[in-house]
């Protein structure tokens, strides 16, 4: 029976005063999340992934911060991770956590606020002016990286969630790559090859990557598909690609991984989430092979690529 249930009908002062203060109990954090209460107790108790304050009488209650925790646990077993290999995945990440007055804060609640209410032109003319104000890598990293880490938590259990996500992702897509074409007509030279490795229809890590290595004054070509091992080589080879960024949120085939390696004769980059998944045989791969690199993020593939010095 639900332990948090049957100490919920005894008199609790530490439990009442903490719902005064805004903590959480099990019930509402289940309704908020769409993680049921037994699976959050086995989370506690089995991996540790979460740790809830315990009252005198032992009431599970939970923090804002707990619960933007069970949301980036979802965001893993979404990428199709084990629950069993969260763990350290979720204390190496990274915080975008900034203080609430700054002028980043205020830009991603505009923008927030504009997804939601499917206000596309609301939308465009924010991003058009933060966008003249700053350049691509502070605009990503202190803008567009926390806004869809926002979005993706916000996005778990939540009604309208799909409508929100395929109107943001159809606008972020068409921004980013107008503004790559743009750049791309006034380049020239070999390009930078990004390609979507996941079963993801579109992973905007991967246009952000390809927004900075753009605005460093490299031509880039964006394929937002997987394509076969033998296909690649014949694309990398028909561009002359300077380089090629493999990009994934989610497990990557590593038994392939060799054989694809070896039919390409440029720098490879392998980004996104899927280094973390992979730490290890990564690490490997990377050491045994002068031409492979690693990068979780967005920033970290840019600064990979720019001491390549591809461009």
């Amino acid at each position: 029976m639900n332990d948090d249930l049957i100490m919920s009908n005894t008199p609790d002062s530490d439990y009442s005063k903490a719902l005064a203060e805004g903590w959480i109990p099990i019930r509402e954090v289940a309704r908020m999340t769409g993680v049921n209460a037994v699976t959050l107790r086995a989370w506690e108790r089995r991996y540790g992934l979460i740790v809830p304050f315990r009252t005198a009488k032992g009431h599970r209650l939970f923090s804002t911060d707990h619960v933007l925790r069970i949301r980036r646990i979802l965001t893993w077993l979404n990428r199709g991770v084990s629950v069993s290999q969260i763990k350290p995945l979720l204390d190496s990440a990274p915080s975008y956590h900034e203080p609430a007055d700054n002028d980043w804060q205020a830009w991603r609640q505009a923008l927030t606020l504009a997804i939601r209410e499917l206000a596309e032109r609301r939308l465009d003319d924010n991003f058009n002016q933060v966008m003249s104000l700053y350049p691509a890598q502070p605009l990503c990293e202190h803008l567009l990286m926390p806004l869809i880490s926002e979005l993706e938590q916000h996005w778990h259990g939540q009604f309208g969630a799909q409508l929100e996500r395929v109107f943001f992702e159809s606008w972020l897509r068409s921004k980013l790559g107008a503004r790559i074409y743009h750049n791309n007509r006034s380049l020239s030279g070999p390009p930078v090859l990004l390609i979507n490795q996941s079963d993801r229809p579109f992973e905007p890590h991967l246009w952000l990557t390809a927004l900075m290595v753009s605005s460093s004054h490299c031509p880039v070509e964006v394929f937002d598909a997987q394509i076969p091992g033998s296909e690649l080589a014949v694309a990398v080879e028909q561009l002359n690609a300077r380089a090629v960024v493999l990009y994934s949120s989610k497990p990557l085939n590593l038994q392939q991984l060799p054989k694809l390696l070896s039919a390409i004769t440029c720098p490879v980059l392998i980004a996104g989430p899927s280094v973390s998944i992979h730490n290890d045989e990564l690490a490997v791969s990377s050491a045994e092979s002068a031409g492979l690199s690693l990068a979780k993020d967005p920033i970290e593939a840019h600064q990979r690529l720019s001491q390549l010095r591809l461009f």
